[in-house]
């Protein structure tokens, strides 16, 4: 008989595929009691020149600084002065009115599309605060807050998003998609992962050049599924790349939950293991253990001591973009009961906690935050909104592609611009 003849199999045990399935869904009281918060301050820091294999236990811990007493306690605490910790806090709160503002926005029709990214605005805003201007950010479309960060024109960024007379990339970008590399915000890719490979690729140019800047990639915990992110991993272990490359983990791709790419078995942050690297876990609600993590991975690049990943532990507070409706997939009070907390009010806390803040303060800062948002908007408006944009300046599509315009695209110029007249 054959060894696949059906007889000799029946007693076997069938096969089973195990599909994730997200803990909560639709109409479910989320409780997330099972997640392990270690206290502030238990995680050790290492030495950024430690060998990486040292790093590894804090691939399943959590780096925190903020207690529950708003106080900064541990290894990890930065101990910055109360300026930096009020810009942070203004660059933040600006980040989340400029959001709401643009929402706003797209749902007048104003434009087409937009991403928010409540509840993270400590990681990119921290993040950017960590590293050297010079230093270079391969982001996603989630780190509007490293622009805000580094005082990028707000009415410009509007001016994309309106795909307007102002809008430097001449609406070849979808909304939020920025670019400037005077910024350090390299083009925003809406394909998945490529910010890896292409921080990871810019890293080793700076380090054959012997430039002194480094890279920082960043990812959603969606992405790290795609080949990318795996390539990328490799080619920045393999030769010690000066790169930071950040998972921000806010437990949704669009609207698949963190475990379809693997997080119901290992963190995001122990992929370092496998490849060698050093490698963080790190509370994404608090900035300054964000702040703290990038400087130590920073540090760490600089001196020639490798790549960094770090995975930032948040939540995404509200729908992936504007085309997106989260009640259709995860209990509509599920961002409330994240136990991280908010991070504006976390670092608001802190800095009454410390006496350099107070209520008044704070909501004369909104105001002012508030005030600047509109007041930007009211001047990019003036240059137009989405659905006002029309066949002014058609030529600008043929042209910074080619050095010499083929004869077929002057031909399709020409057509489109006597169809435009007429």
């Amino acid at each position: 008989m054959s060894d696949k003849d059906p007889d000799l199999r029946r007693n076997a045990p069938r096969l089973a595929l195990h599909v994730p399935e997200p803990p909560f869904r639709p109409g479910d009281a989320p409780d997330f009691s099972s997640l392990k918060i270690p206290a502030a301050g238990q995680t050790p820091r290492p030495d950024p020149g430690a060998p990486a294999a040292e790093t590894h236990p804090l691939t399943t811990a959590l780096v925190r600084v903020l207690g529950d007493d708003h106080k900064a306690v541990g290894a990890w605490d930065p101990k910055l002065d109360p300026d930096t910790l009020r810009k942070m806090l203004r660059d933040m709160a600006t980040v989340r009115i400029f959001d709401d503002r643009m929402y706003r926005a797209q749902r007048q029709g104003k434009t087409s599309f937009y991403m928010k990214c409540t509840g993270e605005e400590a990681i990119a805003v921290a993040a950017a605060a960590a590293l050297d201007r010079e230093d270079m950010h391969f982001p996603t479309y989630r780190q509007q807050g490293l622009l805000i960060a580094r005082g990028y024109p707000l009415t410009e960024m509007m001016c994309q998003i309106y795909s307007n007379k102002g809008d430097k990339l001449q609406g070849r970008q979808l909304p939020i998609m920025y670019s400037d590399k005077a910024h350090g915000f390299f083009s925003i890719s809406g394909n998945l992962a490529t910010q890896f490979p292409q921080a990871v690729g810019w890293a080793m140019a700076a380090a054959i050049k012997g430039d002194s800047r480094i890279a920082m990639g960043w990812v959603g915990d969606g992405a790290t599924a795609e080949g990318d992110f795996h390539s990328a991993m490799t080619f920045a272990a393999v030769y010690n790349v000066p790169v930071i490359l950040a998972t921000v983990n806010n437990q949704w791709a669009i609207s698949s939950f963190s475990g379809i790419a693997g997080a119901e078995r290992a963190t995001f942050a122990q992929r370092a293991v496998g490849y060698g690297i050093a490698g963080l876990r790190v509370d994404g609600n608090d900035a300054l253990a964000v702040y703290a993590a990038v400087k130590w991975a920073a540090e760490r690049a600089r001196a020639n001591g490798g790549p960094t990943l770090i995975e930032f532990f948040t939540y995404r507070a509200e729908g992936h973009s504007t085309s997106d409706d989260p009640s259709g997939y995860r209990p509509t009070n599920e961002a409330k009961a994240w136990p991280l907390g908010d991070p504006i009010e976390r670092l608001k806390a802190h800095l009454i906690a410390i006496g350099e803040w107070d209520d008044e303060r704070h909501a004369a800062m909104t105001a002012e935050c508030d005030a600047e948002v509109r007041a930007a908007q009211k001047e990019s408006e003036k240059l137009g909104i989405l659905p006002q944009q029309g066949k002014d300046n058609i030529e600008s599509m043929f042209e910074d592609v080619y050095a010499e315009l083929p004869w077929h695209l002057r031909e399709q110029r020409d057509e489109a611009l006597t169809e435009a007249r007429d």
